[in-house]
């Protein structure tokens, strides 16, 4: 009886430095890139869209992409890093 909730006990802390620790890391990580967006950051979309922000609201940004000033509203989750991701950077 020892032995299984020695192993029960076991499993739950693998799972717990292997999975759900990383994640949340990776999730804070995120959250604090979002909130440190200013205007003039070139930022990389989740959907490959690279662009200079121009305009931070709340919840949402607005890029202006290519040399046509193209502007887009994004949601903020949406952003994927600060500047343009390269092929080297997403190896």
């Amino acid at each position: 009886m020892l032995t299984t909730v020695i192993m029960v006990v076991a499993l739950i802390a693998i799972f717990y430095f292997m999975l759900i620790r990383p994640e949340n890391k990776k999730k804070k990580e995120a959250q604090q890139l979002r909130d440190s967006l200013a205007v003039g950051d070139e930022v990389t979309t989740i959907g490959g869209i690279v662009g200079t922000i121009c305009h931070v609201k709340e919840n949402s940004i607005v890029i202006e992409t290519g040399a046509d000033r193209v502007r887009i509203e994004l949601m903020k989750w949406a952003i994927a890093n600060k500047g343009a991701q390269t092929e080297e950077a997403a190896k």
